[in-house]
């Protein structure tokens, strides 16, 4: 009698456990506490990024739970150096296109080669732009006044290496127009940049669509050409590419997790954020924002960062800040 009694409490007991296992944290639960670090400042995209992840994975209940800390400084390159000491396996940083060039301009001690790579997952199409009164009609008329005034012609935009300064030295690069005939001044953000132009400081402006969109559309501004692989929905305006430069770049962003993280855990990070991806509401946070799907995961991901990394180097040394 006893001995039965024993074996059905270790029945009951098993029966819990297998309950406890499968409840709790939704379809990515068994990754448990996740921490997000945006490797910037309260309030840029990165930190945008970071903290409509947490939103999106609380809301679907896709971990236990969901922190998000920010490390600013250096283009994201000292958030960088704290995710090579992280030794947590359910931890992810936000990186983007500004991070690759970063590493290359500070010549950083820790790269993104050094991360494992989890999902890309959002971007943003540049656009450059000239006050409405400007004489230049067109991106060629613009850059045939850069080659022909040099310096003379002034082009403002993010941070020196940022993405809107590598999408200017892409379009000289491809019309073989000497780099060093570039005036480039940088702006901390697009809303310095924006006063800049609309006060008839600089003679164009590189920046997201979502700085310029709506000046664009107030006709104070007037969009030359977009940076992205089709036509912007709310611009309607040539792409780079389509009007003959063969220059196509976007502002993306994702996510990077430790490099000494197991197989198993990239697994579950990547799982993680493929249901995020999934739920409604992160497809809510995208409609919110602005931003474009550009979903890419693991070994796809991974080949993409690889190609970033290898076609903006050569970009930054052209326009003399990587030696």
């Amino acid at each position: 009698m006893a001995g039965q009694r024993t074996r059905l409490l270790a029945a009951v007991a098993a029966v819990g456990l297998v309950v406890a296992g499968c409840g709790g944290g939704g379809a990515g639960g068994d990754v448990g506490r996740l921490e997000i670090m945006a490797p910037a400042d309260p309030g840029g995209g990165w930190d945008q990024t970071a903290r409509a992840m947490q939103a999106a994975i609380d809301g679907a209940d896709l971990a236990d739970s969901v922190q998000v800390s920010n490390v600013g400084g250096a283009g994201g390159t000292v958030g960088l150096q704290k995710l090579a000491n992280e030794r947590s396996e359910s931890y992810l940083m936000v990186t983007g296109l500004v991070m690759v060039g970063a590493v290359e301009t500070n010549g950083a001690d820790k790269r993104l080669e050094d991360t494992t790579p989890i999902a890309r997952l959002t971007a943003e199409d540049e656009v450059v732009v000239v006050p409405a009164e400007s004489p230049y009609r067109t991106i060629e008329e613009l850059l045939a006044a850069v080659d022909e005034k040099g310096k003379g012609v002034t082009i403002t935009g993010g941070s020196a290496g940022g993405t809107d300064h590598i999408l200017a030295g892409m379009l000289l690069q491809a019309l073989d127009i000497d780099p060093g005939k570039l005036n480039y001044v940088p702006y901390s953000g697009g809303g310095e940049s924006l006063a800049a132009l609309l006060g008839g400081k600089v003679d164009a402006g590189i920046s997201g669509v979502g700085e310029y969109v709506e000046q664009i559309k107030a006709g104070k501004l007037r969009a030359l050409g977009t940076s992205g692989p089709k036509e912007h929905p709310e611009l309607k305006v040539p792409t780079f590419k389509k009007l003959g430069t063969g220059v196509e770049l976007i502002n993306w962003r994702g996510v990077v997790a430790p490099g000494s993280i197991s197989v198993a855990a990239k697994d579950k990070l990547v799982k993680l954020v493929t249901d995020m991806h999934a739920s409604p509401q992160w497809q809510e946070e995208l409609k919110k924002k602005g931003w474009t799907d550009t979903f890419q995961t693991g070994h796809d991901f991974s080949t993409f960062l690889t190609m970033e990394i290898g076609r903006i180097k050569p970009v930054l040394q052209e326009i003399g800040l990587v030696s």
